[in-house]
């Protein structure tokens, strides 16, 4: 085909359907700026190098730089008939400058050129990615800050089962939202590293300069390996793991979201800018945003999949096959961006009923633990008071009281080891602000994690 920079070898023009199908530009088209910037670089290491003229090197920077800015402002539309965003903008030089647009290709191959496009892509989209999960976890802490003695029923196989603090709850998913900020940045020191001079798969017998072109576009190194250089998706596949984990600690939390939002549990209230109604049923507000986070969690579990599986059984070095890496790692960038998005000022308009918290801590024996505790610091053996305890509470069940309101002969038939102090040991507020043990919720401990948290937020 008359238009395709490959054309020379073939004798008839490609099918109109198989273009279509081998076409990227719908979805790699949003890698203009990064395969302009990559182009930059290389064409100033050919002037550098002496492969070609300083002055076709200058010439070509400066048709480069032009249709970035046509593109950015508009004037110029990608074409959408165009194989794929490198063959559109290196077109698009070569109708601009004639033969001096045609020597950028030199010493380079598509394979190294998409390989590097990807990669700056990327490595900026995790930048931002990192921008709005940090403002997430702020938004968190903020929170927790309002919440240290807001007591709540903490949950084992969605049970109650002992008293916390909202603010200790919250500050769980602080910590598994750093550990994702900590995989992005691991990701990026893994993925910094340049393939660019690898060429198809076997470098050139160009005198070039690869350290000099990984330099300029802000690499660590040049990889070592030209086959690896063309063929690694690593990258994409890390990436989409760290996407996946950040976007099932998402889910987990709308999980809870959407059962505190519930009558039954009746926690939170969301804002009615973040839930919306029923067609039928005019007495409804349902948190969907939380439900479409657990939903889109899936979809990027599936891109994650799909790299791998595409992946699995490719051989050395470039295949087709890895086109396909682009709409998967894009989908999942895109999906996840959205959620964080909208999950972060959800949550900071979300109403806590502190009153509900508290009045569903008090019911379910979630101080059993310390009942037994407190038989266990005046001697007693810790399966000797625990059994005593759950005895106390099925008569507790029976009697349709509380331990809070059991009689104290109830407790003394038991052992006289019970005495009037234990309705202060435990009572909802002693149990949490007992609770000292590092990482545990007592306020005392949750704000010194919050201390912890705000200095390795800082150091991001």
């Amino acid at each position: 085909m008359a238009d395709m920079m490959w054309a020379g070898r073939f004798s008839k023009q490609v099918d109109a359907g198989v273009n279509a199908f081998n076409s990227s530009i719908a979805f790699d088209g949003r890698m203009y700026r990064h395969d302009i910037q990559g182009s930059i670089a290389h064409a100033t290491m050919l002037g550098e190098c002496g492969i070609i003229t300083k002055e076709d090197s200058l010439e070509i920077i400066g048709g480069l730089n032009e249709i970035l800015a046509d593109i950015d402002s508009g004037k110029l539309e990608l074409d959408p008939n165009a194989e794929d965003i490198h063959m559109f903008v290196e077109a698009e030089l070569t109708k601009r400058l004639g033969d001096v647009g045609k020597r950028l290709h030199t010493s380079r191959s598509r394979n190294d050129q998409v390989a590097v496009d990807l990669r700056l892509y990327l490595r900026d989209e995790i930048a931002e990615v990192e921008a709005l999960v940090k403002e997430l976890i702020e938004t968190i802490v903020k929170i927790a800050k309002e919440h240290t003695e807001t007591i709540m029923p903490g949950y084992t196989h969605l049970q109650r089962a002992q008293p916390i603090t909202l603010a200790h709850h919250l500050m769980a998913y602080v910590w598994m939202l750093l550990r994702d900020m900590e995989r992005l940045q691991d990701t990026v020191k893994r993925m910094n590293y340049c393939p660019l001079g690898s060429g198809a798969l076997a470098g050139t017998t160009y005198k070039t300069n690869r350290q000099l072109t990984s330099d300029l576009l802000g690499f660590t190194a040049p990889m070592p390996n030209s086959l690896d250089g063309v063929s690694d998706r690593d990258y994409c596949v890390e990436l989409c793991c760290a996407f996946s984990l950040l976007m099932t600690h998402l889910s987990r939390f709308s999980e809870e979201i959407i059962l505190w939002c519930s009558w039954e549990f009746k926690f939170v209230e969301l804002d009615d800018a973040f839930a919306t109604g029923s067609s039928i049923m005019p007495q409804k507000k349902n948190p969907d945003v939380t439900e479409l986070i657990r939903g889109k969690t899936g979809r990027v579990n599936g891109d994650l999949v799909t790299l791998l599986t595409m992946m699995k059984g490719l051989p050395l070095a470039y295949n087709k096959d890895m086109q396909e890496d682009k709409e998967a790692i894009f989908d999942a960038l895109d999906n996840v961006k959205l959620c964080v998005k909208t999950f972060t000022p959800m949550l900071a308009t979300m109403r806590v009923l502190k009153d509900n918290m508290r009045n569903a801590a008090a019911r379910g024996f979630i101080n059993a633990t310390d009942c037994a505790d407190y038989l266990v610091k005046k001697g007693m053996p810790f399966r000797d008071a625990y059994k005593i305890t759950g005895t106390l509470v099925a008569q507790c069940i029976e009697k349709g009281v509380t331990l809070e309101t059991l009689p104290l002969d109830d407790y003394k038939a038991m052992t006289d080891l019970f005495d009037e102090d234990v309705y202060n040991a435990i009572s909802l507020d002693t149990c949490v602000r007992e609770r000292k043990s590092e990482g545990g919720p007592s306020p005392e401990e949750v704000v010194k994690q919050i201390a912890l948290a705000e200095e390795k937020i800082a150091s991001l």
